[in-house]
């Protein structure tokens, strides 16, 4: 059998080298995050003139998202999977397509509607058996990497080694592109004052023992701080960032009490610092696999005690919440939150929880509204919708009637909105709040 290395050789090139291997009209999906090759995405860039409609196809781009510029037009073609800061003008303007679905169905949609002609991936070094690791970025980047027609990988020292379903042979790889670079980061913000609040009003319906989802940003970040005195939390989400680091050094997260992958953190892609990237980094605590499998509702809710924590934009009186789009922007993506939602509830003791500042707009808009934004999808229904948690408090709307949801929201609505709100009630309802 001819040895690993000799094959690693011969499929060493250069990035304008390998995208010359693309061709117009093919579809090109990006690694997620810290798996986006970004050395050879702008070697294709600067090949564009060899290029025509091509579609790139990626959902989540921690650069500028080259494609987009002016130039690129006819050349590149962007179908979008989560929109961005980058990416939203361009999806409402309709330089850009966007494609809606549930983050565990994403492999699937890539087997079948989206099949990649091209897979563009970062990964890890070899190990001693010339195996890679997809690193930081497992979630639906494997399954690009094995249904694609030619992968291009970057391999890259930066990129840790994680454990878990994350591994590629370097036989799997077509061509071979060895370039460190750094891993990108995401800032870590202060958390601010009402985001502290909310943190500790969700941290309040958090057990000893319970299972976590939770994702990046302020909101997560506070609700770890705040959960400093729990004991033997577990973690199965889509996504981590460095909020788990602590907890996990202290013990505070141990997975002990997990009813699946016991003494594991299971996770479908993490990004942060390089804080958490070392501490990831052939850590044998943390167990990655693909996004079909971490997000799938059915093994989410085999975790007893599941605790979903997302973020949204918007709740109406009903209890409808709006999550990835202003309107007719669309803002963001459904991601993983109804994936987790469903499974938590599904779970049993599970808990599912929509958090959000209670305004927004510096305090002229409130996100607790009578009807949604005209022109606004809705991304988790009433009937899904469990907790709803402001830095004003924890309304709970499962199994409450059309007038409970709505006092209940009032009440963790911000002052200055809530006798609107009430006159709403009263016109709904035909009686006094």
């Amino acid at each position: 059998m001819q040895d690993w290395r000799e094959d690693y050789e011969k499929k060493l090139t250069t990035p304008f080298l390998a995208v010359k291997h693309i061709k117009s009209g093919d579809r090109v999906v990006l690694g997620l995050a810290t798996g986006e090759p970004h050395s050879v995405v702008e070697a294709m860039m600067q090949n564009k003139d060899n290029y025509h409609d091509v579609e790139i196809v990626a959902m989540l781009s921690l650069g500028e998202s080259p494609w987009l510029r002016p130039e690129m037009k006819g050349h590149f073609k962007f179908n979008c999977l989560f929109a961005s800061p980058a990416s939203r003008n361009a999806i409402l303007s309709g330089d850009a397509d966007f494609t809606t679905a549930f983050f565990f169905e994403i492999p699937d949609i890539l087997r079948t509607e989206l099949k990649p002609n091209v897979a563009l991936i970062q990964v890890s070094p070899p190990d001693r058996h010339g195996y890679c690791s997809f690193g930081m970025s497992v979630d639906y980047t494997k399954e690009a990497a094995e249904r694609a027609d030619l992968v291009i990988a970057q391999v890259n020292s930066n990129m840790p080694r994680t454990m878990g379903d994350s591994f590629i042979h370097i036989s799997k790889l077509d061509l071979i592109c060895e370039i460190d670079t750094p891993l990108i980061g995401i800032p870590i913000s202060p958390i601010k004052e009402t985001e502290k609040k909310i943190g500790k009003n969700i941290a309040d319906l958090v057990k000893d023992g319970d299972t976590l989802q939770l994702g990046i940003g302020g909101i997560p970040n506070a609700v770890l701080s705040c959960l400093t005195h729990k004991k033997d939390l577990g973690i199965h989400s889509e996504m981590i960032s460095d909020g788990v680091v602590d907890l996990i050094e202290s013990g505070v997260i141990n997975n002990s009490k997990k009813s699946i992958h016991r003494y594991k953190s299971v996770v479908g892609f993490a990004m942060g610092s390089q804080k958490i990237y070392d501490f990831i980094d052939d850590n044998p605590s943390f167990e990655f696999r693909p996004i079909d499998y971490v997000n799938d509702p059915s093994i989410i809710m085999k975790n007893d005690n599941m605790v979903a924590i997302n973020s949204c934009l918007q709740v109406d009186l009903l209890g409808q919440v709006v999550s990835d789009s202003m309107g007719l922007l669309q803002f963001s993506g459904v991601g993983g939150q109804l994936d987790f939602v469903r499974g938590a509830r599904m779970s049993k003791g599970g808990r599912a929880i929509m958090a959000m500042p209670s305004t927004a707009a510096k305090g002229n808009v409130s996100r607790i509204v009578s009807i949604i934004t005209e022109g606004s999808a809705v991304t988790t229904t009433r009937n899904d919708v469990d907790y709803v948690v402001t830095e004003f408090g924890v309304a709970k709307l499962k199994g409450k009637t059309l007038r409970h949801r709505a006092k209940e929201l009032i009440k963790i609505a911000h002052p200055n909105f809530q006798d609107e709100l009430k006159l709403e009630y009263k016109k709904r309802f035909g009686e006094e709040y």
